[in-house]
């Protein structure tokens, strides 16, 4: 895979030549010292990508000359990522491992133990940050989808109104949680087939309350165990979403 990576929406479908915005410009001349006749890959976070060679190393607005294009193949699953919201900056660094992992939807949730609530404009300004982690992050790993990041919404609001997945897990420490296998190979054995469309919610510090985790049951959640110890949030994100894609992959 090239080195240079570069975010382009094209305002044609089928673009000769990309000028690149000011902010991507700076990041592949100033930043990752791309010069003339560097290859670069061009992609537009829905599949869609153009290889090109550098033909003006300008840093306010590089111009690629388009050398032919493809269409990435699309992940055979779908991962929703329903988090509740950390502390600190961990949030930036989960939308970053999801979107290395491949998840396709990543939505912010404010349960009862949410320490981080945000108004109109926090919440707004934390998706765009939450959006360029996401930009960055398929950049680094040569992720061709970029994950849809929602509106921060209340997980109990969330857990009610999720529909049209094949298989609606949630973290849980609670006693009974089942093994992940076990619930794949149960589906599988009932359906004949892996599940498409997943959903996976995974709590805050402290966990969902133990009035989410009754509602998660009454609206068809499975309670699945990360294991014995008690992992921190963005820990129990990365290894709940490792370990779904994998499972699907096989």
């Amino acid at each position: 895979m090239p080195d240079f990576r570069v975010h382009y929406l094209p305002p044609v479908a089928d673009p000769k030549e990309i000028t690149l915005t000011p902010d991507e410009s700076h990041h592949l001349i100033a930043v990752n010292r791309a010069t003339s006749g560097s290859t670069v890959v061009a992609f537009d976070g829905r599949g869609n990508e153009w290889i090109c060679e550098l033909e003006d190393a300008d840093k306010r607005a590089a111009r690629l000359k388009v050398r032919f294009t493809q269409k990435a193949k699309p992940i055979p699953f779908r991962i929703t990522l329903g988090q509740a919201l950390p502390l600190g900056g961990a949030m930036e660094s989960i939308v970053r491992k999801a979107t290395e992992i491949g998840v396709s939807v990543i939505v912010p949730l404010e349960s009862e133990r949410t320490q981080v609530h945000l108004d109109a404009d926090r919440s707004d300004r934390k998706i765009g940050k939450w959006q360029t982690s996401a930009l960055e992050a398929a950049k680094q790993c040569g992720n061709p989808w970029l994950p849809e990041i929602s509106p921060v919404v209340p997980a109990s609001a969330f857990m009610e109104s999720a529909k049209g997945f094949d298989l609606k897990l949630i973290a849980s420490l609670q006693p009974g949680a089942k093994a992940l296998k076990s619930v794949l190979a149960q589906y599988r054995a009932t359906h004949g087939r892996q599940p498409l469309n997943v959903l996976w919610l995974i709590g805050p510090e402290g966990d969902f309350t133990p009035a989410e985790m009754s509602l998660s049951r009454t609206t068809g959640f499975e309670p699945i165990t990360l294991g014995p110890l008690v992992l921190r949030c963005e820990t129990a994100a990365v290894y709940a979403l490792s370990v779904l894609s994998y499972e699907l992959s096989g």
